[in-house]
């Protein structure tokens, strides 16, 4: 037995011009670029359109919940929120612009009295001890160093240009 669409999606033309021009352009985001193929693919006021959630996600190789995501925000919020990403829940950022910039001076430093080069554990230790952070693990200045081009002292490139 088919299932009843619960959210149908009925583009104006205006909303399908727009649609249109942004898949065509291809230029943005491609999670928006998707979720305008559904929409459009959704629409049900489109000769050939109103094709299933389960149609849409096999064409697009989505998750089935995306589509019907979309297409529930789609008639319930209008078109921009459908397009557009809600801001991800998760743990803030420890260290800010300035104690990035921080960490990459330190990193690019010469290291401690006794050492041949900063580790990651000492690296975090230092910006306590600075008072930069409050806690920060040695991970997390792992993957802040990984965005630069600080090279923690190993005599090439980096920041201090060594």
């Amino acid at each position: 037995m088919a299932r009843r669409k619960e959210h149908r999606v009925r583009l104006r033309s205006r909303e399908r011009k727009q649609l249109t021009s942004l898949v065509g352009k291809g230029v943005g985001k491609a999670r928006m670029i998707n979720r305008a193929r559904v929409l459009l693919m959704a629409d049900e006021r489109q000769r050939g359109g109103g094709k299933s959630d389960a149609q849409i996600a096999a064409t697009l190789g989505l998750a089935l919940g995306t589509v019907a995501a979309v297409r529930r925000r789609y008639s319930r919020e209008g078109l921009q929120e459908a397009l557009t990403e809600r801001p991800r829940s998760g743990q803030p950022k420890k260290l800010g612009a300035r104690e990035e910039a921080m960490l990459t001076t330190l990193a690019c430093s010469s290291p401690p009295e006794g050492r041949s080069r900063w580790t990651l554990r000492l690296l975090a230790d230092r910006m306590v001890g600075l008072e930069q952070v409050e806690a920060i693990s040695h991970e997390t200045i792992r993957r802040t160093l990984k965005k630069t081009t600080s090279s923690r002292g190993n005599g090439s490139g980096g920041a201090s240009g060594r």
